[in-house]
């Protein structure tokens, strides 16, 4: 099965998270983190800042890696590297998604998120919960 790789910017703002919604593709009307493929000598953070940079034409600062989710789809595998960020310039303008929100710890569930998003969504609750205390 072919192997995917992707990173993808979990976007924090006081409290809240950064999710879109695809507005292309197999998976469209599905929310998801913003990112995109690694290309061929790419570290993951320099193809995170380079898509963020591409699709919301803002500039993100990435912190740390929050997970690495590995999922199988149909027709491939997923290795999706997802890294902690904040803006630091921009407006995050949407230029392939449909719809953005802001969603806080008790809104995640809130959206129809892609497949392998929800075990990713289950431990951010856990991460924002640590983060109010």
């Amino acid at each position: 099965m072919k192997t995917i790789r992707v990173v993808a910017a979990i976007i924090l703002h006081e409290g809240t998270v950064f999710a879109t919604q695809r507005g292309y593709g197999a998976f469209k009307d599905g929310w998801e983190f913003p990112g995109g493929k690694i290309e061929e000598n790419e570290t993951p953070q320099e193809a995170l800042v380079r898509e963020i940079r591409e699709e919301l034409d803002t500039e993100i600062a990435v912190r740390d890696l929050f997970d690495t989710v590995e999922y199988d789809y149909p027709d491939f595998h997923l290795s999706m590297k997802c890294y902690i960020c904040t803006v630091t310039s921009g407006n995050l303008v949407l230029k392939e998604h449909e719809a953005a929100r802001w969603l806080d710890r008790e809104n995640l569930d809130s959206v129809d998120w892609l497949p392998a998003d929800l075990n990713l969504i289950r431990k951010l609750k856990e991460y924002l919960g640590e983060q109010e205390c």
